[in-house]
């Protein structure tokens, strides 16, 4: 009876000690923004205001600091309710901050929060980030909108997955480079993703265009959905339903090679042409093939010639070979063959036009 006693007692004890914090007594940051301005750091904090029409009020706060770390206890002097940040769904880092500062420290402060989630969505913005995260996306408010937009790009078109979690996997891992999609705004009711920016200590060093990420993706990540065009003799074809895989296969040491496979299975859905025949389908594929073949290695090249590597080929190769130098492999990187083959299979032919 003594130890129930004591275990009840303990509890209410314990209890006590937990902060309690009443949604509608507190300001729920759900997005947030940080630029690199006149030598510090400009943050700013997304607040939405729920009103009675159903509609989201976009509320900001901004802050500029030497210290990334001061941000928020700086912010919570503008609102009249205490800044929690358990809610955050996306980040957005400025153009300067991104190349010129550095976005290390800030990432650092989001990995030791313990109520900021692993899966919150990181961008790179064109411009600053305050102007994007600022805007006025719609009735469910910005941050639903922008990470909404990150996800979907993720899920069925061709940004290769990335959050905090594979940031900081990617970024801890020696042999792997880390890369986050770069946003650019439109107009004031419009962003899109315009390419994909890849870092080196924190920095960014080189930023790939939208129409380069289908083949980027396709070494790096697996296609559930996707779209491509691809123009045959004067036509159009519309390839859908996108599922791929690859696969790496080192297949020397001295010097270091690795093949690289890439499996594509697709449908054909629309061709601008009078007839899909058997032999259009087979000219369709290996055009594809020889597309991904050539785009991809001009990627590894490009990557190589930054001393990056997204691909994770160090990585790979490490897990290959024993007693494997990584001070070496700087050097080695640079001279690394890389084989590109790849296999499309159209297997179904929809809409002609």
């Amino acid at each position: 009876m003594r130890k129930r006693l004591s275990l009840i007692i303990f509890t209410i004890f314990l209890g006590g000690c937990v902060q309690k914090e009443i949604l509608d007594d507190v300001n729920l940051e759900t997005g947030s923004a940080y630029d690199y301005i006149n030598g510090k750091i400009r943050g700013t904090a997304l607040v939405p205001v729920y009103l009675p029409d159903k509609n989201v009020e976009n509320k900001t706060f901004s802050a500029s600091s030497n210290l990334s770390r001061d941000f928020l206890r700086d912010v919570q002097r503008q609102s009249s309710d205490p800044l929690v940040t358990g809610s955050l769904k996306v980040v957005l880092f400025g153009e300067k901050l991104a190349k010129d500062k550095g976005i290390l420290d800030l990432i650092d402060s989001f990995q030791r929060d313990p109520s900021i989630g692993a899966r919150l969505y990181l961008a790179v913005t064109e411009g600053e980030s305050k102007d994007i995260i600022k805007g006025d996306y719609g009735k469910r408010g910005n941050a639903i909108y922008l990470s909404n937009l990150i996800r979907q790009n993720m899920k069925s078109k061709d940004v290769p997955k990335t959050d905090l979690q594979r940031f900081l996997f990617d970024f801890n891992q020696k042999g792997k480079t880390p890369y986050l999609p770069q946003l650019s705004k439109l107009g004031k009711t419009n962003v899109e993703i315009s390419g994909l920016s890849f870092f080196r200590y924190g920095l960014v060093v080189d930023t790939i265009p939208a129409s380069k990420m289908f083949y980027f993706k396709l070494l790096v990540d697996k296609y559930s959905q996707g779209t491509l065009k691809v123009e045959h003799n004067k036509n159009s074809a519309v390839i859908e339903s996108i599922r791929s895989n690859y696969k790496m296969k080192l297949s020397s040491r001295n010097p270091y090679k690795v093949n690289v496979q890439i499996k594509v299975k697709a449908i054909l859905n629309e061709y601008s042409g009078v007839r899909v025949t058997p032999k259009l389908i087979d000219q369709l594929e290996k055009k594809l093939e020889k597309e991904i073949e050539n785009e991809c290695l001009k990627l590894t090249k490009r990557f190589q010639s930054k001393n990056i590597d997204p691909v994770g080929f160090g990585h790979f190769i490490k897990s290959k070979t024993r007693g494997f130098n990584f001070n070496k492999w700087e050097t080695d990187y640079h001279h690394l063959k890389v084989n590109i083959r790849a296999n499309v299979t159209i297997t179904e032919s929809g809409v002609i036009d």
